[in-house]
């Protein structure tokens, strides 16, 4: 009987993998890709890169926006705004360490459900602490948008830059992940 809930037990610990597995391969790696380097904004017909490698986004045009005060406020509100919170990181970790008990839980007779509600449970807050994440920073780009418009008003050289332009060009507010299809 042991050997039966023993066998039992690897079977679904083989049949979660090959879940992870198959969640891992379906996932597209364009989401897991960080296009900020990519971003450019043109300046007197040249481009200058949005996101220098400082590390900061929009650090690239804090040369320009630092003559307006208002612009410059709400840059620093953007890069700010743009830091990891503390809740993020904080569910995050505790979905991974759902995952690591519910896969390292010892065998028992009634486990088996207390350990598929431990790995599920902490896929599913990863997956939404990731989603709220992502959606927060693109949201977040509309403070660069406001500046960027800030600084056009009263200064110039114009700034011609839109953070929500697509590979198509075209650009709009909305949830921040977009897949065309």
């Amino acid at each position: 009987m042991a050997f039966l809930v023993s066998f039992s037990r690897s079977k679904v610990k083989i049949e979660t993998m090959k879940f992870y597995l198959f969640l891992f391969l379906l996932i597209p790696t364009s989401l897991f890709a960080n296009e900020t380097c990519s971003r450019v904004a043109i300046i007197n017909y040249q481009e200058i890169l949005v996101d220098a490698g400082s590390g900061k986004r929009g650090e690239g045009l804090r040369f320009y926006l630092e003559k307006d005060p208002v612009s410059k406020e709400l840059l620093d509100t953007y890069q700010k705004k743009n830091k990891p919170t503390v809740l993020n990181a904080s569910a995050s970790t505790l979905g991974s360490i759902m995952i690591l008990s519910g896969i390292l839980q010892t065998s028992e007779a009634g486990a088996v459900s207390t350990q598929n509600t431990l790995i599920y449970g902490g896929s599913l807050l990863i997956a939404v602490s990731y989603l709220a994440a992502k959606t927060m920073k693109y949201n977040n780009e509309k403070y660069l948008k406001q500046a960027v418009d800030q600084y056009n008003k009263r200064n110039s050289p114009r700034i011609y830059f839109s953070p929500y332009r697509d590979d198509n060009g075209q650009s709009g507010v909305g949830f921040g992940l977009r897949r065309n299809f």
